[in-house]
């Protein structure tokens, strides 16, 4: 008499959540990487603009946009704003300050000529140094350009502006606001250590190594 025949052992089909998914999460975890990267480098390029000019448009934008949701008369006027703060940004890189022989801090703007000052009380200008040494010069108008595009950059990334001007990008569009405010923030950044500047500008936060005694 035969031994009986053993049963094969029924094998386990494997299901779809068996599947590893190891590659997916190391995908999704490389995407949230960059784009936590992209945002951390847009707050710390938004340190170079003038502080006044970020709080409007923080405060203003949402406003003028409704919350992304423009339309004809909106997007004109969100437009407008955008350029007048860019233009805030430009020209506040000429402001700087002067202490004068009482030992007070003024504002002023820089000239071709020297320095013209908001709020100092004596128009002959007793107790001042010598305002030529404030004068524009080329690392101003580097600075200047820089902010803008900075501004630019920071305003690319805000989400009302974005759904204001583009509420449906196509995956072309998409993948050029994506990559060219990263692109002008690695270039400006670089540019900003190159090229330092040595002006207490208006609205700007004083950095130490831009005293005035290097003027």
């Amino acid at each position: 008499m035969s031994n009986p025949r053993p049963r094969p052992t029924p094998t386990k089909q494997p299901s779809i959540s068996d599947t590893p998914k190891a590659p997916l999460q190391r995908q999704q975890s490389l995407s949230q990487s960059a784009v936590s990267q992209t945002f951390t480098a847009t707050a710390n390029l938004a340190k170079h603009l003038p502080t006044g000019t970020l709080l409007a448009f923080q405060l203003l934008i949402p406003i003028f946009t409704q919350n992304g949701a423009c339309d004809s008369a909106t997007r004109p006027l969100t437009i407008i704003l955008l350029l007048l703060l860019g233009l805030s940004c430009f020209l506040a890189c000429f402001t700087d300050t002067v202490e004068a022989s009482d030992g007070k801090v003024y504002h002023g703007f820089a000239t071709f000529k020297g320095f013209w000052l908001f709020d100092y009380p004596d128009p002959s200008g007793a107790g001042l140094p010598d305002l030529r040494k404030y004068q524009i010069r080329f690392i101003d108008v580097v600075h200047a350009v820089l902010s803008v595009l900075v501004f630019g950059a920071v305003a690319l990334r805000d989400k009302n502006v974005l759904q204001c001007f583009y509420p449906t990008p196509r995956h072309e569009t998409q993948e050029v606001l994506d990559i060219v405010p990263l692109g002008v923030g690695l270039i400006c950044s670089l540019l900003f250590v190159v090229f330092p500047t040595r002006r207490h500008g208006i609205g700007f936060p004083v950095t130490s190594g831009k005293g005035k005694e290097e003027k």
